[in-house]
């Protein structure tokens, strides 16, 4: 099903919860990420008001390192959240393409995705899932954190909801939802982009939560300038990391300027772009306005006497439990609940939802809040994990057991 004012073109991924579809705004052609719930979660009203959540939550972020939101649509044969498009690739895909990408391509690419998580942390909101399948790495070498679908408020007693390589120690012992432990889970991220691999790499969730709590990082293949930084973020007591983002940030941009000079974050940009051309160079043409396609330029990276032929070919966006991913912004988010179907019988008692608002071009959006339905059940973790007494968690991962006060338990 469509949301209405839009046309999809294709699918760009899709996961466990739902899939992604690359569409253009009717109104002026604006090429956006639609994110549709699954039919079958949509009749599950918990994981409704999860996905809510997340519209939510990502309307109140407002930085060009995070993913904004577009518009909002929720009735009884559709849920979908519209994003902007972010051109641009999966660091997983760099990862694995390149191994280790030099210390100050992963400072760089660190510095954005770090921005992206500040913002949310100024708001209150714990990203929970920061991992190198959310940081989408653009041609001219920026980054971006998306995926704010396990996004807790600081401070919530959250559910055991996650990644296991990117899971701080405190997480696995059911601790409130706090930025430190996004700290702990960037600086995972950033170590990978150092030396090519995560510094744990247990074959189980048991192993993986034993080594997050216990184990000492090997740093031999760590550039010994940066040593400290990592130690910083991967520290075991959230106490002895910085506090948030933001305070991460700033001992990275210190480390960074003393040890590679003042031209660090030029030489890691375009280091990070040129990594992006073998996989942007086979991206296939952008939909145009009214109809058809338009040929995409070529990235920044790529010099003039290396131009060639686009032919089309590889789709580069992945949807883990439906990543949001792929995005340019161009106006103000608006957000609308569609009314349910007329019927002959009086006119109902107010339902919470709100007409869409006006996104012609040249408009200012007004704020629009988000009123549930009376009755709507608060956003929750689905129970029961997966089918056979297993636990499904984010990136894949199922092991035999359940998810309780304790973690992870392994059956």
């Amino acid at each position: 099903m469509e949301v209405p004012g839009y046309t999809e073109i294709r699918e760009l991924g899709h996961g466990g919860t739902g899939h992604v579809m690359l569409a253009v705004r009717d109104s002026d052609g604006t090429a956006v990420a639609v994110k549709h719930l699954s039919d079958r979660l949509r009749e599950d009203p918990g994981f409704v008001a999860r996905f809510r959540a997340e519209a939510r939550v990502i309307a109140e972020l407002d930085s060009p390192h995070t993913a904004r939101l577009l518009d909002y649509v929720e009735d009884e044969g559709d849920a979908a959240i519209v994003m902007e498009l972010v051109d641009g690739v999966p660091l997983r895909r760099l990862l694995e393409q390149e191994g280790g990408t030099g210390p100050e391509a992963a400072l760089a690419v660190l510095k954005g995705a770090l921005l992206g998580l500040a913002e949310a942390h100024r708001h209150g909101i714990v990203h929970r899932d920061f991992k190198p399948e959310n940081v989408i790495v653009t041609e001219d070498g920026g980054s971006k954190l998306v995926d704010f679908g396990v996004a807790a408020r600081s401070g919530d007693a959250a559910p055991l909801v996650g990644t296991p390589p990117y899971m701080a120690p405190e997480r696995w012992d059911d601790a409130p939802a706090g930025p430190r432990s996004d700290v702990y889970a960037a600086a995972v991220v950033f170590y990978e982009c150092l030396t090519g691999r995560r510094p744990f790499t247990g074959d189980n969730v048991a192993a993986l939560a034993h080594q997050h709590r216990h184990a000492v990082p090997a740093l031999g293949a760590v550039d010994e300038p940066v040593r400290g930084l990592v130690l910083a973020g991967l520290a075991k007591d959230p106490a002895e990391r910085p506090e948030s983002a933001e305070a991460f940030l700033a001992e990275l941009e210190w480390v960074a300027a003393a040890a590679y000079g003042a031209r660090w974050e030029a030489r890691g940009r375009s280091r990070l772009g040129a990594l992006t051309v073998p996989f942007l160079t086979l991206r296939p043409p952008q939909p145009a306005a009214g109809g058809g396609t338009a040929p995409l330029p070529l990235p920044a990276a790529l010099a003039p006497a290396s131009r060639l032929a686009i032919t089309g070919g590889l789709v580069l966006a992945t949807a883990v439990a439906v990543v949001s991913v792929f995005l340019i912004w161009n106006d103000a988010p608006s957000y609308r609940y569609a009314s349910p179907p007329a019927t002959p019988a009086p006119a109902p008692e107010p339902t919470g939802r709100t007409p869409a608002p006006s996104t012609e071009p040249g408009t200012v959006t007004p704020p629009v809040s988000f009123t549930d339905p009376p009755g709507t059940p608060p956003a929750r973790e689905p129970a029961g994990g997966v089918p056979g007494g297993s636990v499904k968690l984010t990136g894949g991962v199922t092991v035999p057991g359940s998810v309780d006060g304790a973690g992870v338990r392994p059956v």
